[in-house]
């Protein structure tokens, strides 16, 4: 018989979080923003290398399928949008394979939200009052850094033109691991993840751009006025040296996304992973003509773990894994 039965957070603390929760939907119903509810299986998963997609076999009317446990509600979301129903936001349960530890689990709450007609400006902006509203102790100055000036800080290399062996010398000195074949996204991440984070919203909130095209996925790409350099038009927030929510200027070109998702399998393949299947009916939604716009995504759990002092995600969940 099972002993581990007992939620991992309190009651008190589940109470606390419905408390938080009730506040993110006034937040949103006061600026007139659509609240969704769309399905956790889709016919297509993420192709991110970075991310570990879970699938099923299911029976459907067309027969046994595989499915794909989302790793945010992303997708779908964008078939909304195409379809005209103006801002929207959704609280997805979402999932991501092996992702268990202090700030992560493997079932989690995604906050993802989409203003068409929004500049990433705007959507900074309003993440930074989301997040202020929910964790009042990020109330101090809400400061924007560039990615390529963060290395320059900390680590004295430009991360877009530093020789690839300088980058692995440094990422396996910092992180102890064997670099040898690493990639060059590889070893930024782990140097971003190591040395950079912890640093970021210290007192405040700090939100990072500018990063590297390669690292766009599904945003639009921009010239850095500096040198010309394509970076993404993409933000992430930080408070108290956690990452909590990663906003886009979306891409809206079908026939680019698509060819993103294949050079996304092409690099699984190369480095042993398995395909994941493109979502052709986001595709097909692109192709119809999705408003240009912004979206982010925001982790809730960890917000709600700020919030409330907690040392760990599972402290906020009522059965976070392995006591799922």
């Amino acid at each position: 018989m099972a002993t581990d039965w007992q939620p991992t957070a309190s009651i008190e603390t589940l109470r606390e979080r419905a408390r938080l929760l009730a506040q993110v939907r006034a937040f949103f119903a006061g600026r007139d923003v659509l609240e969704v509810e769309t399905p956790v299986l889709g016919h297509g998963g993420s192709t991110d290398v970075h991310l570990a997609s879970l699938s099923c076999q299911a029976d459907t009317p067309a027969g046994r399928e595989r499915l794909w446990l989302i790793t945010s509600p992303e997708f779908s979301m964008k078939r909304l949008l195409a379809a005209g129903s103006g801002p929207i936001f959704q609280l997805a349960k979402s999932f991501r394979d092996g992702e268990v530890g202090r700030r992560h689990n493997l079932e989690f709450t995604m906050l993802e939200w989409y203003r068409p007609g929004f500049v990433l400006n705007e959507l900074i902006d309003e993440t930074a009052a989301l997040i202020h509203t929910i964790l009042p102790g990020a109330s101090g100055p809400l400061r924007r850094r560039r990615y390529r000036e963060l290395f320059r800080a900390a680590l004295h290399i430009d991360p877009f033109h530093a020789p690839l062996s300088d980058l692995r010398r440094l990422a396996g000195e910092r992180g102890g691991l064997d670099m040898a074949e690493a990639p060059r996204d590889t070893c930024l991440d782990l140097l971003m993840s190591l040395v950079i984070e912890p640093t970021l919203g210290r007192d405040g909130q700090e939100v990072v751009v500018d990063y590297p095209a390669s690292q766009a996925a599904l945003a639009r790409r921009h010239r850095d006025p500096e040198d010309g350099e394509w970076v993404a038009s993409r933000f992430e927030v930080y408070a108290q040296g956690l990452e909590l929510a990663n906003g886009y200027d979306e891409l809206i070109d079908a026939g680019e996304q698509r060819m993103r998702f294949e050079e996304d399998n092409a690099e699984r393949r190369r480095l042993g992973f398995a395909e994941v299947d493109i979502d052709e009916r986001l595709l097909a939604a692109l192709e119809y003509g999705m408003p240009a716009g912004c979206g982010v995504a925001l982790g809730l759990d960890r917000l709600i773990q700020l919030a409330l002092g907690k040392q760990s995600v599972a402290e906020v969940m009522a059965f976070a894994t392995p006591n799922c």
